[in-house]
């Protein structure tokens, strides 16, 4: 691939690592309704109850993670994290003869997995900071080339085992973390130590309190996340069970996630069409994003049915590759060091949207079908709309006062 050749060697090696992540990872997610649905025996609304337990793990883990980034060291937060992760991971087969067991792992699973995210997102942004928007996008791509292998077989082995899926992405969280201790230790050695570790200050030499002041940065944003991470709850907790009481076999539903990752890698000239023509800044393409997801909802809500899920899933992976990239660029270019906290404040308000989302959704689901839920998930691409455009409009102003000055 000729766009890979402008990139260094170790950019690379850290592609074909984050892509076999991602990978395993995706091995599981879109199957966890299912598994409580199907195997388990549970309602929809037992399943949004693990998705919300896993997701306050979430949330506990990005604020957490942000905020130790420069007290730990990025080595020990991204080794450590995906390291235990790896290990509850394993541990879930073992978990699930036990309800309240197999919930507390799942919580583990959540924390752990989020708490090196923005470890990871600030290390990318401090290490390649002149092409940080560019190679977060690119890392986004190989992330979801691995979603595409992985969802492609979820289904076909749920049908063999579900505990298989949740080893093998147990094995591959172990595998990046093994991969990240040899790689840091090897940029520690030929380049002695990094600004990346431990600081007994908080960044900038600024408390937590003065941090969150800053509201233009991680507020609008992080609401806009919120509801959009909500709505987007709308896929396991509304489109998988609906499919499977539809009598659908499992691999119709992990075909729409195999679509979202190809969708990812073969529509980014369509995405770059967008930021060149109408989104070119970070801010317009958060506003782009949210729109491109209340369309899909509306598709979801007139058709109901698979062809109109396939629809949906189009349109709502546009929104996510406009998303994605754009909120570790945007934050990255606006606070400097203290992005690693920002990283994990605004990370930890998206999660909270995973933790509402199932729960609500599972019960409409219960109650009624699919129609309440795709109604809710368009209402929260409206208001997710409309956070993103007073986080613009807030930070055009800033733009223009700094300007001025």
């Amino acid at each position: 691939m000729k766009w890979l050749q402008s990139y260094p060697r170790e950019v690379k090696i850290f592609l074909v690592a984050s892509l076999i992540s991602s990978m395993g990872g995706s091995l599981m997610w879109p199957l966890v309704t299912m598994y409580v649905f199907k195997i388990l025996g549970r309602t929809v609304t037992d399943a949004g109850l693990v998705l919300l337990v896993m997701s306050l793990g979430g949330i506990a883990g990005q604020v957490l993670g942000g905020s130790l980034y420069h007290k730990l060291g990025v080595k020990k937060l991204i080794v450590g994290g995906t390291l235990l992760n790896a290990v509850f991971l394993v541990l879930l087969p073992v978990g699930s003869s036990n309800w309240h067991l197999f919930i507390a792992l799942m919580g583990m699973v959540g924390f752990f997995n989020a708490m090196s995210m923005p470890a990871i997102q600030a290390f990318i942004g401090f290490r390649f900071a002149e092409r940080r928007a560019e190679l977060f996008n690119v890392i986004y791509v190989a992330n979801n080339i691995g979603v595409a292998l992985g969802t492609a077989l979820s289904g076909f082995l749920a049908q063999i085992s579900y505990h298989m899926s949740f080893i093998l992405n147990g094995t591959t969280s172990a595998a990046f973390a093994v991969f990240f201790w040899i790689y840091l230790n090897r940029v520690q050695k030929d380049e002695g130590p990094l600004h990346l570790q431990k600081r007994k200050q908080a960044p900038e030499g600024l408390g937590a309190k003065l941090l969150l002041g800053n509201v233009s940065i991680y507020l609008f944003i992080g609401m806009g996340s919120f509801f959009l991470w909500f709505g987007n709850c709308i896929w396991n907790n509304g489109v998988s069970p609906y499919t499977i009481s539809q009598g659908m076999p499992e691999w119709n539903y992990s075909i729409l996630w195999t679509l979202n990752g190809l969708l990812i890698f073969v529509g980014q000239p369509f995405v770059l069409w967008i930021k060149r023509t109408f989104a070119g800044s970070s801010e317009s393409q958060l506003t782009a994003s949210a729109i491109f997801y209340f369309l899909g909802y509306v598709t979801i809500l007139t058709l109901h049915n698979y062809p109109g899920m396939v629809l949906a899933m189009i349109l709502t992976t546009f929104g996510e590759m406009l998303i994605s990239p754009a909120i570790p660029a945007f934050i990255s270019d606006r606070s400097g060091k203290a992005a690693p906290f920002y990283l994990g404040v605004v990370g930890g308000m998206g999660v909270a949207g995973r933790v509402v989302g199932p729960y609500a959704m599972g019960m409409l689901f219960d109650w009624n079908g699919l129609i309440p839920v795709a109604w809710l998930a368009m209402g929260t691409a409206v208001l997710s709309v409309s956070f993103f455009l007073v986080h613009a409009r807030v930070n055009r102003e800033a733009r223009l006062s700094l300007g001025s000055d």
